[in-house]
């Protein structure tokens, strides 16, 4: 019997498609270390091969010069608000939200928590996560900041028996 993925027209179309992609990388990286090393290319540049078994690519660093100054961002770009990974766990005690802020210091962070949302702010960071559940107590709240990584814990309410409002719907 013939294996699935042997005969499928689809992966040999995407086998190809990836070989020429990568040819064409190649071919434009070879390029561009040429038009460096040729003088065309004006800045600072560090090109580097990389053609191991397993790993073919390049490290390129560098600055472009434009006109004779280094090549900058927009002041716009450099301020825009990004969006931080963000992580959010409910169990039946808690509810725990893990923000990754790399380069951040403790003192730069600032977390509200206001009708079902916690808002994180951090330098040209914000992110406004909706909890799961309004069964949270906020004033038990609590966050650490450690290597990086905000951890939110809030507890949420124990209900007892009795603690449930019933509502009647009628039905028309």
């Amino acid at each position: 019997m013939t294996d699935f993925y042997e005969d499928d027209e689809v992966f040999r179309d995407i086998n190809s498609f990836y070989k020429r992609l990568m040819e064409r990388m190649f071919r434009e990286m070879q390029d561009f270390e040429k038009a460096v090393k040729g003088g065309h290319l004006k800045g600072d540049w560090a090109i580097k091969p990389i053609n191991e078994p397993g790993v073919r690519g390049y490290v390129a660093k560098g600055q472009f010069q434009l006109d004779g100054k280094p090549a900058s961002f927009p002041r716009r770009v450099l301020e825009e608000k990004l969006e931080p990974l963000t992580d959010v766990f409910e169990d039946e005690e808690a509810v725990k939200i893990y923000i990754e802020l790399p380069g951040v210091d403790k003192s730069d962070i600032h977390l509200d928590m206001t009708d079902g949302f916690a808002e994180i702010k951090a330098k040209n960071l914000f992110k406004r996560v909706k909890l799961p559940t309004a069964n949270i107590d906020f004033e038990k709240a609590a966050a650490s900041y450690k290597n990086g990584v905000l951890k939110i814990t809030i507890p949420k309410i124990q209900k007892t028996v009795g603690d449930e409002k019933k509502r009647t719907i009628k039905i028309e």
